[in-house]
């Protein structure tokens, strides 16, 4: 298993878009699927200005999944990037929120300076499979005094076609890293 999504049957390794694709990241889990009523709750702590609920999901992700983090000897925690056009219309960054609370949880640090977003691109959701991969081209990069570690965390709400993780993950894996791992909320069911 790569991504977590449900796969159907039991026999099957890999979901449909793990199967069409080759990802960067070594592997990721997700606390449910993106579906009522947490599309909700992910609704209101990104558009609603309700932080707190970044607690409540880091507390269910270390939980669920602080085992695995250990096992997977997680160096540091790298929040997925907003641009800082959108941060600043947002007023923060809902994975940063969450990275810094999982964090908290587990002990492992957490670096929102490592990874940043060079590009504006258009909401995800809008846009096909396809469009959703070009759409994250040249999306991230990893600052220069960055010193990459083998196993880095990285942390978003959603995951849906992959296309975020894999990018952010492509850029990390070029500039040293190792391993990269993933943690999301939800898990979308494919495109």
């Amino acid at each position: 298993m790569k991504c977590g999504k449900p796969v159907g049957k039991e026999e099957t390794e890999f979901c449909r878009d793990c199967r069409k694709h080759s990802l960067a990241y070594t592997q990721g889990k997700s606390l449910w699927l993106h579906r009522e009523p947490v599309s909700h709750a992910i609704y209101q702590f990104k558009y609603h200005n309700k932080r707190v609920y970044a607690k409540v999901f880091a507390e269910e992700l270390a939980k669920r999944y602080g085992r695995q983090v250990y096992k997977w000897k997680i160096e540091e925690i790298l929040p997925i990037p907003l641009h800082p056009s959108k941060q600043k219309k947002r007023g923060f960054n809902q994975a940063e929120l969450l990275g810094r609370e999982l964090g908290k949880q587990t002990g492992i640090p957490v670096n929102t300076e490592a990874l940043f977003r060079v590009k504006r691109t258009k909401p995800q959701k809008k846009l096909d499979d396809k469009e959703r991969g070009e759409n994250m081209q040249g999306a991230f990069g990893v600052a220069k005094a960055w010193k990459p570690k083998n196993n880095v965390l990285l942390i978003d709400d959603i995951y849906t076609t992959g296309n975020t993780i894999h990018t952010a993950a492509k850029i990390l894996k070029k500039a040293g890293v190792q391993n990269v791992y993933f943690l999301t909320i939800s898990i979308g069911q494919g495109l």
